[in-house]
């Protein structure tokens, strides 16, 4: 039997079938002929209908797939961001780190410079004096020399 020809039978019924009392357009008719045609009918679809359902479930799963992996991948690609949000974060106070111990590297060095220079300038400063107390020394021992008489010399 070929769908249509059930659908034919199935107009038929509802045109043979006895009109409910007091109602519009309502009709009696019979429950078991009814569920015969529709299981006949789904019994004679064609294999393209039911392809269909198959693909139409085939591509509900696909789109629900692929809604499921694109959501993983805007997930990861946010966690990314993040990550190299953080990085570029950690990478600019490095560098502010950086220069602020640059800074005070330089200004630890001005002071250590300065209390160097002055040590030396104390230092160079006592030698000069010892120096100078010295050669008072040599000239007073060389004017002391001058008045004593002088010694015989062998001949050589």
């Amino acid at each position: 039997m070929e769908i249509d020809d059930i659908l034919d039978t199935m107009d038929e019924l509802l045109d043979k079938a006895a009109v409910v009392p007091f109602t519009v357009g309502k009709v009696m008719v019979n429950k078991d002929r009814m569920t015969d045609c529709i299981n006949n009918i789904r019994l004679h679809l064609p294999s393209q209908f039911k392809s269909a359902r198959m693909i139409t479930q085939d591509r509900n799963e696909i789109l629900r797939s692929a809604n499921s992996e694109a959501e993983r991948i805007i997930k990861q690609a946010e966690e990314r961001a993040k990550v190299l949000v953080s990085n570029d974060e950690i990478t600019k106070t490095a560098k502010i780190q950086a220069a602020d111990i640059t800074k005070h590297a330089e200004e630890r060095a001005r002071q250590v410079k300065v209390v160097v220079d002055s040590y030396i300038e104390r230092v160079i400063g006592k030698s000069e004096e010892s120096l100078r107390i010295s050669l008072e020394d040599i000239r007073k021992t060389k004017s002391e020399l001058k008045g004593l008489p002088l010694v015989n010399k062998k001949s050589n």
